[in-house]
């Protein structure tokens, strides 16, 4: 099979059947390097539902993406075999029985060594990936999590999983390195100042919006550490993102990151070995013009160019 988007000469981008980046769509067993598909699940956010629409939406938005990336000189699809994998089966009722269903379809990809990047649904499902992929790499992840919350927060209503502690379950269950971990877009306000002991007992590294801003954007970029050898894995919260650029999604916090910006951060960070990556947090009932869609279609566009370089 040749892993090619549809051309949008011979069928406008509006035309089609609706697949992330016009990509075929294929199966797991199949000789591709990376698989892109959707984890539709809110059953763990606190506020505004509807991330369980975001892969269709974002796959819709994605027709009008494109292959070569202009700063990066870099054609992404003549330098990986991508693919739509389709959606990881989830239950909409049950966050548990979504966590064994992600966990066990993404473990699937792992043995036929396969990267991906999946569009959620909320942040809750990060930790099953996580989990999977700590099996099958025996070894703590690097993490880059882009977001407005730390989500290292306590259980919510007696619930101790949720999409506001996935980061804290994946420290403390040994998925994910703390010292080999950022978190960028980082803002308040917070419900209480115990909210940060957690960051600072494990000293994880939080780089906030001031911190991005206090200077010049070249300066942050410069100070971004490198990744190593290390399997490492790349979470976006769309809510990083200021509302005014991302306005479909749960729980948005304004004073937040501009696109640009996110988009050169991603384009500085130094990733020697990325082998996966989720975009979450897309809500689209409460998007404009596919605003926040767009953006996810970027953001992952970003990604697997991070994934080529190496």
């Amino acid at each position: 099979m040749e892993y090619k988007p549809l051309s949008g000469r011979e069928f406008p981008r509006y035309s089609a059947i609706k697949t992330f980046f016009r990509l075929p769509i294929s199966e797991i067993k199949a000789d591709f390097d990376v698989a892109l598909f959707g984890a539709p699940f809110d059953g763990g956010t606190s506020y505004r539902p509807g991330a369980r629409f975001a892969a269709t939406k974002v796959r819709e938005a994605s027709s009008l993406g494109r292959g070569f990336h202009m700063t990066r000189a870099l054609q992404v699809f003549e330098k990986l075999k991508v693919a739509d994998i389709g959606d990881c089966p989830t239950v909409p009722i049950s966050l548990s029985q979504t966590y064994s269903k992600i966990e066990s379809f993404t473990s699937l990809l792992l043995k036929k060594k396969k990267r991906f990047i999946a569009c959620g649904g909320d942040h809750s499902i990060t930790l099953p990936i996580l989990r999977a992929l700590k099996k099958h790499h025996k070894t703590k992840m690097a993490f880059i999590h882009f977001d407005a919350h730390l989500d290292t927060y306590p259980a919510a209503w007696g619930c101790e999983f949720h999409h506001g502690s996935f980061a804290r379950h994946a420290v403390e269950e040994g998925l994910v390195d703390p010292k080999k971990m950022i978190q960028i877009g980082i803002r308040g306000p917070l419900a209480a100042g115990e909210d940060l002991d957690f960051i600072k007992k494990h000293k994880i590294r939080v780089a906030t919006v001031d911190e991005v801003r206090k200077t010049n954007l070249q300066d942050f970029l410069k100070s971004l550490p490198t990744f190593d050898e290390t399997p490492t894995y790349l979470s976006f919260d769309v809510d990083c993102l200021d509302p005014a650029y991302a306005p479909g999604t749960g729980t948005p916090v304004i004073g937040g990151l501009t696109s640009y910006e996110t988009q050169r951060i991603l384009r500085a960070l130094k990733v020697k070995n990325l082998v996966g990556g989720d975009l979450v947090e897309i809500s689209p009932p409460y998007d404009h013009a596919d605003i926040t869609s767009l953006v996810g279609v970027d953001v992952m566009f970003e990604m697997l160019c991070m994934m080529s370089r190496y």
